[in-house]
């Protein structure tokens, strides 16, 4: 009868550690379902750490999440501003395990100060999806956007073939210093311009915001007058640029590239319409991808990869006004 009680513990264990989420079986290839799975009759809260909402393209992704959630009954999603301030967002996060949410979403305002507060929470024991910008290391449960070296490596491509084919000069316009995105879409662009004639003569940081592209570009135009084309790392630091040409008389002279292409009235798919930018780059914003990921954990208690790579779609003057429509049908 010991040798039956001691099977069934045994039996009990295994059971559980196949449910959980231990340090053996994280920062594999998937994380196995965790803990807090208490299938549809639990009820779930989840923390969202935004790096800033100054962007919009980060306003759509908490806007993306806002909607996705609506049509889960169980889950209720709190939402946090970092405003782009790295000690706020560590802030948050802490706040966030403290309140012992069953699941952290976190688009990290820089990768190295925010690894630590996310292995921290990851090693409580909740699931963690990383979206768009990374941390460093594998201490977290998914992480989901698209391929920003291959988004820079696409906008230098057509930048090469279709606006400078002979070579010549671009300005370049980065995200915030830190981000991984703004070291990936930089690497990716060098990557396609290589060997091509094609000289990036001033690179400046613009941290993602309108203003600070316009800022930029205006004292870029100051000291290279005769730029033909100018590279942001996103669509707000692309139409920023735009109106310093403007202010100069120079927005019919120069190409303007962005990326994230969002499908609102202010996004980058309307400014490629307008001729404002020559082209954008869609980069979803992977809020629907988020929740659904949540689910799979938490209510169907099923993996996740440990990378989930979204794709993107180059948008130019021939598919900007059909690829609008076709994510606003109504």
């Amino acid at each position: 009868m010991a040798i039956l009680r001691s099977s069934a513990v045994i039996l009990a264990c295994a059971v559980v550690a196949a449910c959980g989420t231990t340090s053996e079986n994280r920062g594999g290839a998937s994380a196995s379902a965790p803990a807090q799975c208490k299938g549809a009759s639990g009820k779930y809260v989840i923390g969202m750490s935004q790096a800033n909402v100054a962007e919009p393209y980060r306003q759509r992704m908490d806007d993306d999440i806002r909607a996705a959630a609506k049509a889960v009954p169980q889950f209720e999603v709190r939402f946090a501003d970092a405003q782009q301030d790295n000690s706020r967002q560590v802030s948050d996060v802490e706040n966030f395990i403290t309140q012992k949410v069953d699941l952290l979403i976190i688009s990290p305002n820089e990768a190295k100060p925010l690894t630590q507060v996310v292995k921290s929470a990851y090693d409580k024991g909740i699931p963690v999806l990383v979206l768009d910008r990374k941390v460093e290391g594998d201490a977290y449960t998914s992480w989901i956007g698209a391929d920003n070296v291959e988004i820079g490596r696409k906008a230098g491509e057509y930048v090469a073939t279709k606006l400078l084919p002979n070579g010549g000069k671009v300005a370049e316009i980065r995200g915030l210093a830190g981000s991984t995105p703004a070291k990936e879409r930089g690497d990716g662009f060098r990557e396609a311009i290589k060997g091509k004639n094609i000289d990036i003569v001033v690179s400046q940081d613009g941290d993602w915001l309108r203003e600070k592209g316009q800022e930029k570009a205006d004292a870029i135009l100051k000291s290279n007058p005769d730029i033909p084309v100018i590279y942001a790392h996103n669509d707000p630091m692309a139409e920023g640029a735009y109106l310093a040409a403007k202010a100069v008389g120079k927005q019919d002279s120069i190409k303007f590239i962005g990326i994230d292409g969002l499908p609102i009235p202010s996004g980058g798919l309307k400014a490629v319409e307008a001729g404002r930018l020559a082209a954008t780059f869609i980069y979803p914003t992977a809020g629907k991808e988020a929740v659904d990921s949540a689910k799979k954990l938490l209510i169907d208690c099923q993996q996740l990869p440990k990378t989930q790579t979204l794709q993107t779609q180059q948008i130019t003057k021939e598919n900007a006004t059909e690829t609008y429509n076709k994510a606003n049908p109504n």
